[in-house]
């Protein structure tokens, strides 16, 4: 017997809280009314035009004499032979591994009469460096080495299949 007061009981439960949510729902609602109505009054925002499209115009090729372009050049055989190569019998020294603008010069040292570098290589190891020897992916043979930094000439593919001489400079680090 009580298997059944129960159920009776929690259906007035529910019915009690549903009348107290419909009672308040009927509250004054007079701030929400003018807040509709003070954003209503607001001007709009003016529209923005639509941007103008420029027109497309093709472009056509003519050859004129030029290779085509769907058509890779061939670069087997270098077009420019200056006679400037890359020893690429010579072992490589510590620094060639590295880009040029990776490696920092962070002093210098005389020995002997002889002025070396002190070039920090991006796994922090600093090596001493003295004109002859070389460093950066380019092949470069350092010339000369001073206070004011580090002189060197690389040898830099010409875009032809051939190589050209090129000078570059490390500067001390600030």
């Amino acid at each position: 017997m009580t298997g059944r007061r129960r159920p009776l009981c929690l259906s007035w439960v529910a019915m009690l809280g549903a009348a107290a949510l419909v009672a308040g729902c009927g509250s004054d609602t007079g701030d929400l009314t003018a807040f509709v109505a003070r954003t209503k009054a607001r001007p709009a925002a003016p529209v923005k035009p639509m941007p103008k499209i420029a027109t497309y115009t093709p472009y056509v090729y003519r050859p004129d004499g030029r290779r085509s372009p769907f058509v890779a050049p061939d670069h087997s055989t270098p077009t420019s032979d200056n006679g400037v190569r890359p020893d690429l019998n010579r072992p490589l020294d510590p620094l060639e591994q590295y880009p040029l603008d990776a490696l920092r010069m962070v002093g210098n040292i005389t020995s002997d009469g002889v002025t070396y570098a002190l070039i920090a290589a991006p796994d922090q190891v600093v090596h001493r460096v003295a004109p002859g020897e070389h460093m950066g992916r380019h092949y470069g043979r350092v010339d000369a080495v001073s206070p004011a930094g580090v002189t060197l000439t690389e040898i830099v593919p010409d875009g032809s299949g051939g190589y050209v001489k090129q000078g570059a400079a490390l500067a001390p680090a600030q």
